[in-house]
């Protein structure tokens, strides 16, 4: 009887070839990408509205101190205003946000020393904090006043503003007839550079034969150089380098003054 029923029950589980029916799969579900959103406003350094209206507090940054908030507002609004932006939930009322090249905006503000990181405890916020400070960017670059200086009397002189640029112009070789140089232009100011312009004029009848990290004209003597797709972007205390070739009648000297998008900058 055992043997029968035995029987019975394996030829309802299997097909007329003889052959078990397959053990049932679960089905997976397709992982949901993030959604995609413009950021319509930038309120602050670490904080948005969304194209729905919504106010998004960037998760994992410090309040900057308030002689870096203004830094940080022309930083973040540069970088996100009416960008595409994936966005993913932290904890409640606080986001995170990718670009459209999937950078990750709040390691790219603690990378270049806009703001500090809050609450992590590791990980690559805390790394690239850590070589900000080493490297003296951004928020490590300043100090902030501890008091409001007094106003200025009515006779004192008020001293001309600070050169928000330095450069350093160098000769790397020089032949018969030709020299290769290299230019290296430094923001000194507590502004973002988004886009430069470098100028000076030569006394030696120079001529700028080929350029490389930028783009260069020449009028006469006056010689323009402009900034790459990618080396427009200058933070505070960081620099940017160009190097060229050029020709020369006699031997050849630097420069005696620079600007940068129109300010004077000083030489080192």
């Amino acid at each position: 009887m055992l043997v029968l029923l035995t029987l019975l029950v394996a030829g309802c589980t299997a097909p007329q070839d003889g052959r078990p029916f397959p053990a049932p799969r679960a089905s997976s579900s397709a992982v949901e990408k993030e959604p995609s959103t413009k950021v319509r406003a930038v309120v602050d350094g670490r904080t948005v509205e969304l194209a729905d209206g919504t106010h998004a507090r960037i998760a994992r940054l410090a309040e900057p101190p308030s002689c870096a908030a203004a830094a940080a507002l022309d930083f973040a609004t540069k970088t996100l205003l009416d960008k595409e932006v994936r966005v993913s939930s932290i904890t409640p009322g606080e986001v995170s946000l990718a670009l459209p090249d999937g950078a990750d905006y709040a390691l790219l503000a603690v990378q270049y020393g806009i703001l500090r990181t809050a609450g992590v405890d590791g990980g690559p916020l805390i790394e690239a904090e850590t070589k900000a400070s080493k490297a003296k960017l951004g928020l490590w670059a300043q100090d902030c006043p501890s008091s409001t200086a007094p106003p200025p009397s009515s006779t004192a002189v008020t001293p001309p503003p600070a050169s928000p640029c330095v450069v350093v112009y160098r000769i790397t070789s020089q032949w018969a007839g030709a020299f290769q140089g290299e230019v290296t232009v430094r923001n000194v100011s507590r502004a973002l550079v988004q886009g430069w312009t470098v100028r000076w004029r030569f006394a030696g009848g120079e001529t700028v034969t080929q350029l490389w990290n930028g783009t260069v004209s020449q009028s006469g003597a006056d010689v323009s150089v402009t900034n790459a797709d990618y080396n427009a972007l200058i933070v505070t205390d960081g620099s940017v380098s160009f190097g060229f070739n050029g020709s020369v009648t006699g031997p050849s000297s630097p420069p005696s003054s620079f600007s940068l998008n129109g300010a004077a900058c000083t030489t080192g």
